[in-house]
């Protein structure tokens, strides 16, 4: 049986339910194909022509934006800005491209499309977008700069980059963290270096029998004396507390805010101020405790009127256990009166 019955005109008609395969009409298709590709090639050499000028454009104004903002001692923000601006280029050359292969596309219909896909893109890269509008946020308001030590969210650190996606910061001991740019737009903040002098302080206890007026003085001029702490605003030494076995003063000094200079400075006022307070004789005491042992094997436990709780009793002559004291008190011929 034939797969496919003849028509009156010559031509062959689809047989139900069967797989019908005619070599003529797939090379007939693939002509048409070859036709139209030979037709478009113009369009398909001034589209390519197109999408390579808008490329070049693109890295042309990436270039010119990186070169101005170099001037400007802000690298980081040309990199981004001119990366924006080169793929912008790029996407505009590819609509234009598009419209010349294609004369019967509309390029209304092509930007609502690009439209409607943007928010579906929006949505499957909704942390890479934020990160990278938090970059270029933090890049225009320039809240720190590279170099800046910084303390955001728990971690502190010099900023060493500030790339689209995210802020590398090498921590005091050697280490890196990457940040994302959102969590840091949306935390505090805290540029240490963010001005030339830091204030340090140190808390000092001293007898209660010691002269505060001497102790503040001593401790002031051993610390004004070490390099590193700065002249203006001068060392300060406030009486801040009556603790329990002390009395404590607080010693505030300045010093450049770079984090190697407050820990060296700090580490040579504190060894500064115990050398000049042994040399002056000033106590500085140890936390004292009093601990009272109360014996709770006498006659009288219990007894208020007779004995206070943590205290010992007045003298009576020995002691004896309370079962033994009861006893006595039960002989026969004991007053009981």
């Amino acid at each position: 049986m034939a797969e496919q019955a003849e028509t009156r005109e010559g031509q062959f008609q689809d047989v139900p339910q069967r797989v019908d395969v005619d070599p003529g009409v797939i090379l007939e298709r693939i002509d048409s194909w070859v036709d139209g590709g030979i037709r478009l090639l113009p369009n398909i050499f001034l589209a390519l022509v197109v999408l390579a000028l808008f490329y070049g454009l693109g890295v042309l104004g990436r270039r010119l934006i990186r070169r101005q903002t170099a001037r400007r001692g802000r690298e980081n923000l040309g990199e981004v800005l001119g990366g924006f601006i080169k793929w912008a280029m790029v996407l505009l050359g590819f609509l234009l491209a598009a419209t010349i292969v294609i004369p019967t596309l509309n390029p209304g219909d092509l930007i609502a499309g690009l439209g409607v896909g943007s928010v579906a893109i929006g949505f499957a890269f909704k942390d890479i977008l934020q990160n990278w509008l938090a970059g270029l946020l933090i890049l225009l308001r320039q809240p720190f700069e590279i170099n800046d030590q910084i303390e955001v969210n728990g971690h502190e650190g010099t900023v060493e980059r500030i790339e689209t996606r995210a802020t590398i910061i090498k921590t005091y001991d050697g280490q890196r963290i990457v940040i994302p740019n959102s969590d840091i737009y949306t935390h505090a903040v805290l540029v240490k270096t963010a001005h030339d002098k830091r204030r340090s302080q140190y808390d000092v206890g001293i007898g209660y029998g010691d002269d505060i007026e001497r102790a503040s003085e001593v401790i002031r001029v051993a610390v004004s004396k070490i390099a590193g702490v700065e002249p203006e605003p001068p060392v300060q030494v406030l009486s801040w507390d009556l603790a329990a076995s002390w009395v404590t003063l607080r010693v505030r000094w300045w010093t450049s805010s770079r984090r190697s200079d407050v820990t060296q400075v700090h580490a040579a006022v504190i060894k500064a101020i115990k050398l000049a307070l042994d040399e002056a004789g000033i106590d500085m005491p140890y936390d004292t405790r009093v601990c009272l042992l109360h014996d709770q094997t006498e006659s009288i436990d219990g007894d208020r009127a007779a004995q206070r709780e943590g205290w010992p009793a007045p003298e009576r002559g020995t002691t004896q256990p309370r079962w033994q004291a009861l006893a006595e008190q039960r002989r026969p011929g004991k007053d009981q009166s």
